[in-house]
């Protein structure tokens, strides 16, 4: 078979994804597992890390990006603000109804901590493969990246 053939790149990528995603799954699963903070849950730390990203934000704005109703994250961050992660800026000039959402010191606080215990349990893992093994997944780096983009 021709390895130029498209359907054959179709099947190769699709048995490479078979056993990519179980990998990557674990991977991010144990990586959670690591970094988890008690007094925070997975999808505030997502709404977190979303806000960091993009100060500022509105809350319509936030909802859609995440693929959520504008209820169901109002109720998420007036949570977050009371328990003192972010806060709301001041209203936007054009617009005096909307005030976007900034992390707070607290709040950046936690995701440094979580983002520096999954660098270190990762890295700590990357130690112990042989140098060859960690110069493969060096190599996958840059086309792992591209994929989603």
């Amino acid at each position: 078979m021709d390895k130029s053939d498209p359907h054959h790149a179709l099947e190769e990528a699709q048995a490479l994804a078979e056993a990519l995603r179980p990998a990557l799954h674990r991977l991010y699963r144990q990586l959670r597992r690591e970094s988890d903070d008690p007094g925070l849950s997975p999808l505030h730390a997502l709404l977190l890390f979303a806000i960091m990203r993009q100060p500022g934000i509105g809350v319509a704005e936030l909802a859609r990006m995440e693929k959520l109703r504008g209820p169901t994250i109002s109720g998420h961050v007036k949570v977050m603000e009371r328990d003192g992660l972010i806060m709301r800026s001041e209203p936007d000039p054009s617009d005096r109804r909307r005030n976007g959402l900034i992390a707070t010191e607290k709040g950046q606080d936690i995701m440094r901590s979580m983002k520096q215990k999954r660098t270190d349990w990762l890295a700590s893992e990357l130690a112990k493969l042989s140098p060859e093994e960690r110069a493969a997944i060096r190599s996958a780096v840059g086309p792992l990246g591209e994929i989603g983009q």
